[in-house]
C-alpha cells in the first residue's frame, strides 16, 4: 500500500482524469484478473474490459497457478473461467507489448509465448470440469484459453476468429490441434483466412460445445456452482438442460420417414454419380413421390392449410422397408429421362 499522493500528482491529475481513473491510480487499481472461489467452483474471469480482456503475461502467471491448485485440492469440483464486461470473453494475447518486447530483445518475446501455451496444455488436461463462457469476443489467445477445454458455451454475441494471419503470425495457442479437427477443411479456411464465425455458427462449426442465450448466462452459471461434486457427465446435463438449439433429432421427426430414407440414399449414390446420371435419379424420384401420399400430404401441411402438422404414411422409419425405398429408384422404361 502507498501512502497518500504527493500534492503535485494530486493538482496535475485531478485536473486530466475523470475521479474513477484518479481512483484506479491510487493502490486501488482493478486486478487483471479475478480468482474466486464460489461454492465448490473455481472462477477465473478476466478482468481487462477496456482492451477487451486481452491476455499478458501478468495474468498468464496468475491463471496458470491458480488452476493447478484447484486441479488438485479437494474443495474444487469445477473451473468456469469468462470475462468482464459484455463485450469479450478474450480478444487475443496483448500482442503489441510482445513485439515491443522483441525490437529490444527483451525475455518477454519468448517468455510469453512459453507460457502461454503451457496455460493452453494445462487446459486441455485438466482433470475436473473446465467451463468456458465465450460470451463475447473470442479471438487468438481468448480460442487457447477456452478452445482446448472440455465445455465451451457460446451465445448470440459470440464472435470467434482465429487471425493470425493478418498480422504476420499464425494461428497458434493449439491452432495446428484443434483447427485441422473440425470437420472437412473448415479448419483450413478459417486458419488461411481469419474469417469470423458468429454466434449458433460458433456450436455448429464444433469449436463451442453449446449453444446458450446470453440472457441465461448467470442463471447458468449460478445453477453450475451450485452442483454438488459434479461428474463431467453432471456438468453436461445442465448445460444440455440451457442448450437454446433445435435438436436434429426433434428436426428429423417432423420430416416424412418415406423422404429421409429417398434422401439418404439419394445421397450416397450421387456421391460418385456425374450430374447428367444424378439428375436421371432424380428424375425416378419425383415421379415416385408423384406416385405415393406424403408429397401431397406435405404441401397441404406446410402451404395449403399451414397446421403444420402432416400425417406422414408409414408415420415411422421403421416401417419404410428397404424394398419400397429401392422401388423408388428403379428405371421408368421409357419414361426415364434422356439427357
Amino acid at each position: 500500500q502507498h501512502g497518500p499522493l504527493p500534492p503535485l500528482i494530486i493538482s496535475l491529475t485531478s485536473d486530466m482524469f475523470p475521479v474513477s481513473v484518479l481512483h484506479q491510480m491510487s493502490s486501488h487499481a482493478e486486478p487483471e484478473v479475478l480468482l474466486e472461489k464460489v461454492g465448490r467452483a473455481g472462477v477465473i474471469t478476466m478482468n481487462r474490459p477496456k482492451v477487451l480482456n486481452a491476455l499478458n503475461l501478468t495474468m498468464i502467471r496468475q491463471i496458470y497457478p491458480q488452476l493447478k491448485k484447484w486441479e488438485s485440492d479437494n474443495e474444487t469440483d469445477i473451473v468456469i473461467i469468462k470475462g468482464a464486461g459484455d463485450k469479450a470473453f478474450c480478444a487475443g494475447g496483448d500482442i503489441r507489448a510482445v513485439t515491443e518486447a522483441g525490437k529490444v530483445g527483451d525475455s518477454l518475446a519468448q517468455d510469453f509465448f512459453r507460457e502461454e501455451y503451457i496455460l493452453n496444455n494445462a487446459i486441455g488436461s485438466y482433470r475436473k470440469p473446465y467451463i468456458a463462457l465465450i460470451d463475447g469476443i473470442t479471438m487468438g489467445g481468448g480460442v487457447g484459453l477456452s478452445v482446448h477445454g472440455r465445455f465451451r458455451v457460446a451465445t448470440e454475441k459470440t464472435l470467434f476468429a482465429m487471425p493470425e494471419t493478418a498480422i504476420g503470425l499464425f494461428p497458434d495457442v493449439g491452432g495446428g490441434y484443434f483447427l485441422p479437427r473440425l470437420q472437412g477443411k473448415l479448419g483450413l479456411f478459417l486458419a488461411l483466412t481469419g474469417f469470423r464465425l458468429k454466434g449458433r455458427d460458433v456450436q455448429r462449426a464444433g469449436v463451442a460445445t453449446h449453444f446458450v442465450e446470453s440472457k441465461k448466462i448467470p442463471d447458468l452459471q449460478k445453477e453450475l456452482v451450485d452442483l454438488k461434486s459434479p461428474s463431467a457427465e453432471d456438468v453436461s446435463r445442465v448445460l444440455d438442460s440451457y442448450q437454446s438449439q433445435v435438436r436434429s433429432q426433434e428436426t428429423l421427426s417432423k420430416m416424412s420417414p418415406t423422404s429421409l430414407k429417398i434422401t439418404l440414399k439419394q445421397l450416397q449414390a450421387g456421391a460418385s454419380l456425374s450430374l447428367q446420371d444424378v439428375l436421371v435419379m432424380e428424375y425416378r424420384l419425383s415421379q415416385a413421390c408423384m406416385r405415393g401420399y406424403d408429397f401431397y400430404e406435405g404441401v397441404r401441411a406446410v402451404l395449403v392449410d399451414k397446421d403444420q402438422n402432416p400425417k406422414w404414411n408409414p408415420s415411422t422409419l421403421e416401417e419404410v422397408s428397404d424394398q419400397m425405398v429401392e422401388q423408388c429408384f428403379s428405371s421408368l422404361g421409357e419414361k426415364d429421362l434422356t439427357l
